[in-house]
């Protein structure tokens, strides 16, 4: 069974989103924006949502972590919690 791994920020706004993305592709650290920003709880933990599978995650979440390209940032990404950026860590398919 697939396997991934990513981390996440979680903001209000898709405006809020993009702003951060483009921060991050222009160096911020990842944890540091997600300590800072992200909405969830796991902001404090630079994001990071450990190792999990496909169904455990809402339909929109899952469809970039096992379709979307490994290491990159992808959103936003809009799901009923929120504007997600999702960078995918690891996957095994």
């Amino acid at each position: 069974m697939a396997k991934a791994s990513a981390r996440h920020i979680l903001v209000e706004s898709e405006e809020e989103c993009i702003k951060l993305k483009g921060e991050i592709e222009g160096g911020t650290d990842f944890a540091e924006a997600a300590k800072q920003h992200s909405k969830c709880p796991s902001g404090k933990s630079g994001g990071a949502l450990g190792e999990f599978s496909p169904g455990q995650m809402v339909p929109e979440f899952d469809q970039v972590v096992f379709n979307e390209e490994v290491g990159k940032v992808h959103g936003p990404v809009r799901t009923q919690f929120g504007y997600h950026l999702v960078e995918i860590t690891d996957r095994q398919d």
